[in-house]
Formats: C-alpha cells, sequence, structure tokens
C-alpha cells in the first residue's frame, strides 16, 4: 500500500491549498475557516519560488494570529531537504501563530516521494514553541527525532513511517502527555529503519504515562505478533476505546496471545485489517467480542509469497 492522497482534513477543518504568487489571493477564506496547506513543487520550471518565499508571502498575506492549522507539504526535494528549515519557520512564526492547534509535517504522497524518502528531523521545537497545539502528526522518518518532552495540552500524536527509529519510539513513550487522548505509531519494518523491539514500547504499555489515552495504535509492524503478546498483558488496554493492530504481520499466534490475555469487551473498536489470520481464527475474534459490542474491523487479508517453502510475509506501508 502507498498513500497517494493528500490530507484533506485537520483538526476539523478542510485543508485549503496556500495558492501560488501567479494566483492571487482574491479568494482567500478567514484565516480560521481552514487548515492552510503549504507545500512547492521542485519539480514545475513554472513554479520558482521557494518554500522560504512561499512562507514569507503566506505570513504577510494571512493574519497568523487567527491560523489553527497548517498542513506542511514538500519543501523541496524532501528526500535530500530536511524538514528541519520547515520546523524553524514555524517556530519563528510562534509569537504570531497564537491560535494555532494542528500541524501536520510531510504531507508528500507517493508520487512527491515514497515515505521511507522523507529527511525528517527533530519535531520537539513545535510543541516546546506551541503549548497550546493540540494535535502533531508526521509522514518519514529518515533523519527523525524526538527525544521525551513535557506537553500540557497535546491531544493527538501521529506518526506515519516505513520504520521508526527505536530512539524515536524510546522518545515518544517517555514523553510526558497528561492530556493525550490518541497516538498512533507506524512502526514500519528493518529495511527502512525500523530497528525498535517490543521493548521500546514499554512506558506506554505500562499505562500510567498517558493517563488520558482512549485510542492507541501499534501499527504496521513487521513483529505484530510480539507486540500483539505485549499488549495482551499491557495495563494500558483497561482504560482504551479503540485498539488498533492493523497494517501488520499478525498471525494466529498473535491473535491467540491476544484472545487469551486480558479482557477486550470494553473496547468500541479493535481494528486488525491487513492481516495474516486464518478465516477461522476471524471468526473467532468476531465471536468472542462482537456480541459485548465491539466493532472488530479484519476484512482486509495481507498477501503472502512463498519461495522455496518460506513464507514472506509484509506491513502494508513500507517503503
Amino acid at each position: 500500500m502507498s498513500i497517494h492522497q493528500h490530507v484533506d482534513e485537520l483538526d476539523g477543518l478542510p485543508v485549503f491549498a496556500f495558492p501560488p504568487a501567479t494566483a492571487g489571493t482574491a479568494a482567500l477564506p478567514e484565516p480560521g475557516a481552514v487548515a492552510w496547506r503549504l507545500a512547492v513543487d521542485p519539480y514545475d520550471d513554472s513554479e520558482e519560488e521557494t518554500f522560504t518565499e512561499l512562507w514569507q508571502r503566506f505570513t504577510e498575506t494571512v493574519e497568523l494570529s487567527g491560523v489553527r492549522a497548517l498542513v506542511l507539504g514538500q519543501w523541496g526535494e524532501a528526500y535530500e531537504e530536511s524538514s528541519s528549515m520547515v520546523v524553524d519557520a514555524v517556530v519563528a512564526a510562534k509569537d504570531r501563530l497564537t491560535s494555532l492547534r494542528a500541524v501536520f509535517l510531510g504531507d508528500l504522497v507517493m508520487e512527491e516521494a515514497e515515505i521511507s524518502w522523507i529527511q525528517q528531523s527533530d519535531v520537539t521545537p513545535l510543541l516546546t514553541a506551541f503549548p497550546g497545539l493540540r494535535s502533531l502528526s508526521v509522514r518519514g522518518s529518515d533523519g527523525l527525532a524526538f527525544p521525551p518532552v513535557r506537553h500540557e495540552a497535546l491531544r493527538e500524536l501521529r506518526f506515519e513511517s516505513g520504520g521508526l527509529p527505536a530512539a524515536v519510539v524510546r522518545g515518544i513513550c517517555e514523553s510526558d502527555f497528561p492530556a493525550l487522548e490518541s497516538l498512533t505509531l507506524w512502526l514500519g519494518v528493518p529495511d527502512y529503519g525500523g530497528d525498535y523491539e517490543v521493548s521500546d514500547l514499554a512506558a506506554v504499555l505500562a499505562g500510567a504515562r498517558f493517563p488520558a489515552l482512549r485510542r492507541l495504535g501499534l501499527q504496521n509492524s513487521a513483529i505484530q505478533d510480539e507486540i500483539a503478546t505485549a499488549v495482551a498483558a499491557a495495563p494500558v488496554v483497561a482504560g482504551l476505546e479503540t485498539l488498533d493492530l492493523s497494517m501488520g504481520t499478525l498471525t494466529d499466534s498473535g491473535a491467540e496471545a491476544l484472545l487469551g490475555g486480558q479482557p477486550l469487551t470494553h473496547l468500541r473498536r479493535f481494528d486488525l485489517d491487513h492481516h495474516y489470520l486464518t478465516d477461522a481464527m476471524v471468526q473467532r475474534v468476531r465471536q468472542a467480542l462482537e456480541p459485548s459490542g465491539v466493532e472488530v474491523v479484519a476484512d482486509e487479508r495481507g498477501d503472502e509469497d512463498v519461495d522455496d517453502g518460506t513464507v514472506w510475509r509484509y506491513a502494508a506501508v513500507t517503503e
């Protein structure tokens, strides 16, 4: 699976692409009515504006005090240029972006750059600069850094990647986010930087680190069975409404551990899509949970390859 569509909504606001200089600004929406998308196309000869120039024009055109959400797309040749320039630009405007509540950093689709190519950076300055931020989403993990940080207001944290580095996973899980309600990690595979182990998730699985957490997604992993086994006994599950273990290589072994572990009947939604379960196991999961009102999502099965007797299973998003 590859990402082919740009983000179309952020923090409940429709995304509006800030127009190129040649388009004019007569029909711009109110600053707080949309999530502003800023991106350049370095391969379009007719568009000579750099991201720095685009950002400057945006800050001179739109009343920044009313801006609630930013979607930051291609800032150049994203497989060569780090997102640090974008992070620095947004942070530099913190005294004017007084209403900023949501940021999506790295809104690139496959036609612009594979997810594993996107050059990220330390994104925690966005949290430090904006104490009122409620939502932070990041796509891509090459060069990504996330040292442990505390933030009082953050409600949603999302990382989409083909491989999250172990240091990043630990930094996220060891941060202090007392208001965090939703955490989504596309953990990925070793070939694309995902050198984490289940032990790196220990702080979040223990349950006390994020007391308000209601949705947990530990997704897109090459070790989904090991994660499922850890989740089966993890204290964090008792407080969840949604548990998402989709997009990975989950087999009957992991599902068996989940069914034999702590009760899951309090969940509202249990997502296992893109799994490698047998039909009989899917039926067992449904029979165990659906009578209690749990929405079980397990319709999509991943594709297996068999080579000389070896079965190869794949996470949904890697390269």
